[in-house]
């Protein structure tokens, strides 16, 4: 006789088998979707930080340029004068500290001033690459690294030096020292990190300019996708791997006066590190869920089953009397156990979106919209982990508490509010719009200098002065603006916050509506 299930238990598996089917599959798409977010999200990130820093290098050669430039019409008119040039050439060294060591050459290539005088090379004849490239060009030059003859590795920056009837007298040129400490290594080096990301520096020939480990300086880079694209002269992301075997995500931008590529990348290993705790923790909060469900199918289960064994029962005794009558009276319960499973599904995604209003209204004020602070906090911890500099705005509404007190509380709640819509109008998309608690506010202005801050805190002030409030009339608000980029470079989020009550305390000091700045007065409205 062939082994027969009864419907409860064939459910019930069919239940439990789908269940974990669909917990299993419901895993492994949060696993992929958000690995790829968290690649896609660094990627994206050190492209941003590739390109910032490219342009900061490519404002500092500009800068250099110019500099030799003007250097270079002032020795045109001196450049018989020995101890003039002497003095242009430490002054050059001397002032920005942009150059290792400064060159005034005469149109035979030979030294007629030099900075430091150590390198010993007055009155010599250069037969370096970089100095005979110079003389053949006649031309604003930023050269290849090469060997110099003093024995550095170089990179020169030279501009040409012509008299007022356009002869050709020589050049001016500096020198960066890539094995030595130089303004190079100072822009870029203060940006490693400790979990293993860094950035280098690479020229169109695959040589390298500038790399955290100062034993690779001037080393030819061997195979890699990413220089590959940078030797084309593209500006993009990707992984790839590097000299150590080691995953990377980059990345990187070209410098358009030089061709060099700055590449920012970091560990695929580092990136994906805080998946396996998001997949624990979907895991333990969806436990107590699954838990739950294995009693529910039984008794739906049950349920199912028992109109087909009182069908079955009634179909075995048709014959008795008012059978036809008991079987009108079952319930059929087949398309209403489907609404009930559609249903649940429907409470499961209800579920999952009220998680997700749950977290959001964690970190948002609900009279404004505004972050509170539990959402800086975020912002600021994730700033200081990418070492981003920011600006912070403290604004305070003045004599708040007699607005509450004179108009009742609904017009107080609505001035607030009626700030928050001036500060989102003041605001760039970036920005971080914070409600601190009652009539304080705070804006957080990532990659935003100490000026700019200034700028858009005035424009809040005035805008503020300028708006009337039904039932309030007009008010006007306090200011305080601090940068971290201004602070010390040990300062934390903390410090920086308290630097922002410091100032908007100065602007209470000076009689309100203006904007301070810690000891010093911005503007007075």
């Amino acid at each position: 006789m062939p082994l027969r299930i009864n419907l409860r238990r064939l459910i019930v598996l069919v239940a439990f088998a789908s269940a974990i089917i669909a917990l299993a599959n419901t895993f492994y798409a949060t696993y992929r979707v958000q690995r790829q977010l968290l690649i896609d999200t660094t990627l994206e990130a050190n492209q941003a930080y590739a390109h910032k820093l490219a342009g900061s290098t490519e404002d500092f050669l500009q800068s250099n340029r110019q500099q030799l430039a003007y250097s270079a019409g002032l020795l045109a008119r001196r450049f018989g004068d020995a101890s003039a040039l002497t003095a242009e050439a430490e002054r050059l060294r001397g002032q920005t500290n942009s150059f290792n060591s400064v060159l005034i050459v005469n149109a035979r290539g030979i030294v007629l001033a030099v900075s430091p005088e150590t390198l010993a090379l007055q009155n010599s004849q250069l037969a370096s690459s970089g100095a005979l490239q110079a003389l053949r060009e006649r031309r604003p030059l930023i050269t290849q690294p090469y060997m110099s003859t003093a024995g550095n590795l170089v990179i020169f920056i030279s501009h040409p030096i012509f008299d007022a009837s356009g002869n050709y007298l020589g050049y001016v040129g500096g020198s960066i020292y890539l094995k030595q400490k130089n303004i190079l290594s100072s822009l870029l080096g203060q940006h490693y990190y400790r979990d293993g990301s860094y950035l280098y520096v690479v020229e169109q020939r695959r040589r390298l300019l500038y790399h955290p480990d100062p034993g690779r300086l001037g080393a030819t880079a061997g195979a890699n996708v990413v220089i590959d694209a940078i030797v084309r002269g593209e500006s993009g992301s990707g992984s790839t791997v590097n000299t150590l075997g080691v995953d990377m995500l980059a990345g990187y931008a070209v410098l358009p006066s030089t061709g060099w590529g700055i590449v920012a990348q970091r560990p695929t290993t580092a990136t994906l590190a805080p998946l396996k705790q998001l997949m624990l923790n979907t895991f333990w909060h969806t436990l107590p869920i699954a838990l739950f469900s294995l009693p529910l199918i039984w008794w739906l289960a049950r349920l199912i089953s028992r109109p087909l064994v009182q069908l079955a029962e009634g179909a075995s005794r048709m014959d008795a009397p008012g059978m036809a009558e008991r079987i009108g009276r079952i319930g059929v319960w087949y398309l209403e156990a489907a609404q009930i499973k559609r249903a649940l599904l429907v409470g499961m995604s209800l579920l999952q979106k009220k998680i997700g209003k749950l977290k959001s209204d964690v970190q948002t004020d609900p009279l404004t919209g505004l972050a509170n602070r539990r959402g800086m906090a975020a912002a600021l911890e994730a700033w200081q982990a990418q070492a981003r500099a920011f600006s912070v705005i403290a604004i305070d509404i003045d004599h708040f508490k007699q607005v509450n007190d004179r108009c009742g509380h609904a017009v107080g709640d609505a001035v607030i509010r009626r700030l928050a819509h001036l500060m989102r109008a003041c605001s760039r998309d970036a920005d971080v719009l914070c409600r601190n608690g009652g009539d304080e506010f705070i804006m957080l202005l990532p990659d935003a200098s100490l000026d700019i801050a200034l700028q858009v805190a005035e424009r809040l002030r005035a805008r503020v002065a300028e708006a009337e409030i039904p039932g309030a009339g007009f008010v006007t608000v306090s200011l305080g603006v601090v940068s971290s980029s201004e602070q010390d470079s040990d300062s934390d989020s903390a410090s920086i916050l308290l630097g922002a009550d410091a100032a908007l305390y100065v602007a209470k000091e000076r009689g309100r509506n203006c904007v301070g700045v810690r000891d010093a007065l911005v503007r007075h409205g």
